[in-house]
């Protein structure tokens, strides 16, 4: 019906817009990127896990599918803290910016891993994308980490969503986000625990840090990526896809006008940061001219 997808589509941009939120919760938080992510991925797995208690339906897997979702876990917990750690030493606008090359990452890594050909397209939005990079990064090299720990970020992300595209087929996205979470929890419990490198003081959530955690583990994490599947069963991946590519624009919006000053930055980021998203929709617009193509 046309009012549910409307419903639907507005629900999209919702959970795409608290997405965004997630830097701006990243930067102010107080601690470290670390026991940050640990934080949030305990957090996140209890909320999950109540969902299925409220549901009363306790999730069960074999041992092989069980293992491939706690290394994905440790690869979603390194690609969240590479991303908050960016965030602390640079800014929201640079992390988001940098962070959808992602999607670029994914269209190089998918040959390999679904062992098809190359597509001409990608290549040359490929070679866009580094040439905004490269944009935002003579804008000011003061930035020049916190880009490069960034990059690490999307490459990570692009890991982790090529390896959950094979686990979706077989098992449900609560199911996969639930042990995952706890893979990754429990990987960073292990290097918390045996390296000297994180104090169990740096741990320690004030008042603040507690509140801002809360909605980040619940709102942005738990209630987000449930709410993006069921969503998905009503609309396009063609629309969903376009509009997750909003991401870096609502987080930025959200930064400039919640930090203001240390947020604003020069036209060559800007020009680079357009030049960045234009060529991800592009992509996407492309993909999926092609996927009618193929059915016809």
């Amino acid at each position: 019906m046309p009012n549910d997808r409307l419903k639907n589509y507005l629900h999209l941009h919702l959970i795409v817009f608290i997405w965004g939120f997630t830097a701006i919760l990243g930067k102010l938080i107080s601690i470290e990127a670390i026991p940050l992510v640990w934080f949030r991925m305990l957090l996140a797995a209890i909320f999950i896990g109540c969902f299925f208690l409220f549901k009363k339906r306790i999730p069960s897997l074999n041992r092989k599918a069980l293992w491939s979702m706690l290394v994905v876990g440790i690869i979603i917990a390194l690609h969240w803290v590479t991303f908050f750690e960016a965030i602390k030493v640079s800014n929201v606008s640079i992390t988001l910016a940098t962070m959808a090359t992602g999607s670029f990452f994914t269209a190089f890594l998918e040959p390999f891993w679904y062992r098809r050909k190359i597509i001409w397209y990608e290549v040359f939005f490929g070679i866009s994308v580094v040439f905004g990079l490269y944009l935002i990064f003579i804008g000011d090299i003061s930035y020049s980490r916190g880009i490069g720990i960034a990059l690490i970020s999307a490459f990570l992300a692009a890991i982790f969503t090529l390896m959950n595209g094979k686990l979706i087929k077989e098992y449900s996205p609560a199911v996969i986000g639930f042990y995952e979470l706890l893979g990754g929890f429990v990987f960073l419990s292990i290097y918390i625990l045996f390296t000297d490198s994180i104090s169990w003081k740096a741990l320690h959530l004030n008042e603040q840090d507690i509140f801002f955690m809360l909605i980040l583990a619940s709102v942005c994490t738990a209630y987000a990526f449930i709410a993006s599947v069921k969503v998905m069963r009503f609309l396009s991946p063609y629309t969903v896809m376009l509009t997750i590519n909003l991401e870096p624009v609502y987080g930025i919006l959200l930064a400039l006008l919640i930090f203001g000053e240390s947020e604003n930055m020069n036209s060559l980021f800007y020009s680079g940061a357009f030049i960045i998203v234009f060529t991800v929709i592009a992509n996407g617009l492309l993909k999926n001219k092609q996927k009618r193509i193929d059915k016809v």
